[in-house]
């Protein structure tokens, strides 16, 4: 099996500590697409990453549909999504919560990227209000368990997990998120423990 995707990107590092917590043998590409000689649209008409060539040559991309095979491939604990239908659905809801804000952190990121005097301020205001809004309830439910999902660490903990060690990587947010969502912390403490996390630490 082979991932394809680049070492900051929130998105591939969710599938990454995925195989780890699964104890799948994979290949890791790196390949950013942003970068000129890029092969990533080889693997996703899209340009996107993360992108996973499987064991049977199938490709596949978008990471909740990569985290969809990955259990269906792979019998072996944790099990990281749900077999119920409607706990599954409760973590999916989570999941998408915490990719809504990581897709506003890094239209953050972009926006920052552009001239100074061609970067809108509203439109940055109005990424951060999501941001601000989804980690309140975020943290609204990290003060219910020691898990988002439930009572063992699943895909919803795994997804907000990079996505916050993602905004330590690029600042996107003002201030430090820990300060004022102590559950959210508590949760990125314990994820940050695991080996699967260590081993994926972004690099800038």
């Amino acid at each position: 099996m082979k991932l394809i995707g680049s070492l900051t990107s929130p998105y591939v590092r969710k599938i990454r500590v995925m195989l780890l917590e699964k104890n799948m043998p994979f290949e890791f590409i790196v390949d950013s697409p942003w970068e000129p000689s890029t092969h990533v649209p080889d693997f996703n008409p899209l340009g996107k990453v993360p992108a996973l060539v499987t064991d049977d040559g199938q490709t596949l991309f978008d990471s909740n549909i990569l985290a969809e095979y990955i259990e269906l491939a792979s019998t072996a604990t944790p099990q990281l999504l749900p077999t119920d239908r409607h706990a599954a659905l409760h973590v999916r809801q989570l999941v998408a919560l915490a990719d809504g804000i990581c897709d506003a952190g890094i239209n953050i990121f972009l926006e920052g990227r552009r001239p100074a005097d061609k970067q809108y301020a509203d439109w940055v205001e109005r990424q951060q209000g999501k941001i601000a809004r989804g980690l309140d309830a975020l943290e609204r439910r990290a003060s219910t368990s020691s898990w988002l999902g439930g009572k063992d660490m699943n895909l919803a903990d795994i997804a907000a997990g990079c996505v916050l060690l993602w905004f330590d990587l690029r600042a996107v947010t003002p201030g430090d998120w820990r300060e004022t969502r102590p559950n959210l912390a508590s949760l990125v403490a314990q994820l940050a423990q695991r080996s699967s996390f260590q081993q994926t630490a972004p690099v800038a």
